[in-house]
């Protein structure tokens, strides 16, 4: 019989500098981010500085330690008999035997330090269906590395001006800014944007507004006008018409829809 897929998670925080006491493996991949503060990470002969939201994918078996600096936390998560629906997402970091070093952007790093803790969560609960919970949490802390993760600084850079983007609907955003934010060209931003997110800055920004008025409208009571002000539109009727022209209806329309629904499945 094919043993369980097994995983070991947690938290672990310093408040001073620390260091792993020597080299180790072991023959579960562990997946690491470093929450907060600064640490290294050391394999093979090579030496990485990890600021907060780096990621380091570590294969079994291979030797490596890990250290803190002044105040740190790391989230740590180690799995073992992986099913092949997550080795199969795994292995789109192409890491192979070697350790894959990712980052995310400092909001992303917050949602998944939500994400993260929620898991814990879950394995300290008793379960009725205990391996397929683990197995689907997984997954999606998996995909959500893949979906949010960058690999190249410059890319990095590009996904804090996105950030900025997510926080600052109502104010809106100048390319100018944001590319003066990432240290390049209005040209080189607008070109590294678009290769990293398949669209135009301009178009990532009706992207969001539309996901938060959309999350707004189907899980809160704000008024219309509210909603309106909060995604960066000045008048209601402007929100509408934009709204409209998207997604087929008026938000009021798109807002009963949604009551609609809710009300079948529940009943």
């Amino acid at each position: 019989m094919k043993p369980d897929f097994h995983v070991r998670s947690f938290v672990a925080t310093k408040d001073t500098d620390w260091a792993d006491a020597g080299f180790h493996q072991h023959r579960t991949l562990e997946i690491s981010i470093l929450l907060e503060g600064r640490g290294v990470f050391e394999w093979s002969g090579s030496k990485l500085n990890l600021e907060a939201g780096q990621v380091i994918i570590v294969p079994p078996v291979l030797l490596h330690r890990f250290e803190g600096k002044q105040r740190n936390r790391y989230g740590v998560m180690h799995l073992e008999q992986i099913p092949p629906r997550i080795m199969e997402h795994l292995a789109d970091f192409e890491s192979g035997s070697m350790p894959k070093v990712i980052a995310l952007s400092r909001l992303d790093k917050e949602r998944f330090e939500w994400l993260f803790r929620e898991f814990l969560r879950i394995l300290a609960s008793p379960l009725k269906k205990k391996i397929r919970t683990y197995i689907a949490w997984v997954e999606v802390i998996v995909l959500f590395l893949l979906e949010h993760s960058q690999t190249d600084q410059h890319a990095l850079t590009v996904t804090k001006a996105a950030d900025y983007i997510r926080e600052n609907l109502r104010q809106g955003v100048q390319i100018g800014d944001l590319a003066t934010l990432a240290g390049l060209t209005e040209a080189g931003f607008r070109r590294l944007f678009e290769e990293i997110y398949d669209m135009s800055p301009k178009q990532y920004l009706q992207q969001c507004r539309m996901a938060e008025a959309k999350w707004l409208l189907s899980s809160s009571n704000k008024e219309l006008n509210e909603i309106a002000e909060q995604i960066g539109f000045v008048r209601l009727h402007s929100f509408s018409l934009w709204f409209k022209k998207v997604e087929g209806m008026p938000p009021s329309e798109w807002r009963k829809m949604q009551q609609r629904k809710t009300d079948e499945f529940s009943g």
